[in-house]
């Protein structure tokens, strides 16, 4: 067990089993399919991408663990989990995924029992979904599971945090060094490569979800686009970047104007994203609701009259995540009731983007909930960025 590549402690994913176990019993469930890379790796470690393809684990109400991998993922899971008991799902058209998932179930005792399944991750095509379905009908009880163990991750561990902060020293070197590339004449693909030699020379993990840049009209894109330009005089580059610290997310985003000329609208609409994110990170303390956050946002651009750029999200909880995203749920929306516990965390944005101008401004951060006022683990710049 010592020589494997684990970054918990055999007792931290012992305490996080148990909790899944008293869970799935408090549901009066005999077991549970998981397709979830996040919770695998919160459970076992199991270090992955290999859910893209098929990837399942099963966790009894005993605590039982049984892993059910593809052949080529066989490495990675003697390298990197603590699940000892792990079958082999060979790639076969004469045996179906969901004839497999049956077979392991079968193997453990499960029929006529109550097995709960994970319907909302990457991991679970809708297409196997129903297959299982139909495997498994009238041989046992499948119950689609509420997305628990998502809801459990919310609260980090000292050790996640550790992690976290980690990955917000490196995002702040890493921003520091992409603003410095970041100017009149220079080539996107440059600026993209500053990023990445910075956060693979400390130490960082790829970011899940491709990191958002733009000038000119895509900085407006709030997602990753193709093509490379050449940043222009008095333009606009909008930097979303993230980074991952054994897969712990931490993010930044802002935006460089480059002058020699700098729209006045610009300067004030950072300086309507400055009042909104402190105001936002005022009140990231236990007891606050992630409506009371949005409220804040949406109240803040509308009395420095920037309602018409108002988004339906201004943030949302960062972790442990794996591609195509690193966003998670909750994000932080109108009316959400969930409330702020202590040792969660957000990224919250605060963007402006007006279409009737085509002007782009935002700034954001990453705060870890405490006891009192939250913490910052990512910083931007709360002047204008500006590059003459």
């Amino acid at each position: 067990m010592s020589e494997l590549n684990i970054h918990f402690t055999t007792e931290e994913f012992a305490q996080r089993q148990h909790k899944v176990c008293n869970s799935l019993s408090a549901q009066h469930l005999d077991g549970a399919l998981l397709f979830k890379i996040e919770d695998m790796y919160w459970l076992t470690g199991y270090d992955s991408d290999g859910f893209s393809i098929f990837g399942c684990m099963f966790i009894g109400t005993d605590g039982q663990l049984t892993q059910l991998a593809r052949p080529a993922d066989l490495g990675n899971a003697t390298y990197s989990s603590i699940c000892k008991d792990i079958r082999t799902a060979p790639d076969d058209q004469a045996i179906s995924r969901a004839e497999q998932i049956k077979a392991l179930l079968a193997s453990l005792g499960m029929q006529g029992k109550r097995i709960g399944i994970q319907v909302d991750t990457m991991g679970l095509t809708p297409r196997l979904f129903l297959q299982i379905q139909a495997e498994l009908e009238n041989w046992c009880e499948l119950i689609i599971m509420p997305d628990f163990i998502r809801e459990l991750r919310l609260i980090k561990s000292p050790q996640e945090l550790s992690y976290m902060r980690k990955a917000g020293k490196i995002m702040d070197t890493a921003l520091h060094k992409t603003i410095d590339a970041t100017f009149a004449g220079a080539f996107e693909g440059d600026i993209y490569a500053t990023f990445y030699d910075t956060l693979f020379r400390l130490g960082a993990d790829l970011p899940a979800h491709i990191p958002p840049m733009g000038s000119g009209k895509s900085a407006l894109n709030l997602r990753y686009t193709t093509k490379r330009k050449h940043v222009l005089e008095n333009d606009q580059v909008t930097l979303e970047l993230g980074v991952a610290y054994r897969h712990y997310h931490a993010a930044s985003m802002c935006v460089v104007l480059t002058g020699p000329k700098v729209n006045a609208r610009h300067v004030k609409m950072h300086a309507t994203s400055v009042k909104a994110l402190e105001a936002v990170q005022t009140i990231l303390r236990p007891g606050t609701s992630i409506g009371d956050i949005y409220d804040t946002y949406r109240r803040t651009l509308e009395d420095n009259g920037e309602q018409d750029a108002l988004l339906t999200v201004c943030g949302y909880t960062m972790g442990a995540a794996w591609p195509p995203t690193w966003m998670e749920q909750p994000m932080i929306h109108a009316n959400h009731p969930l409330i702020l516990q202590e040792n969660m965390s957000f990224f919250t944005h605060m963007i402006l983007n007006d279409r009737q101008t085509g002007l782009s401004m935002a700034v954001a951060e990453q705060a870890i909930i405490t006891s009192g006022a939250a913490e910052i683990i990512t910083h931007v710049p709360r002047e204008p960025i500006i590059k003459y």
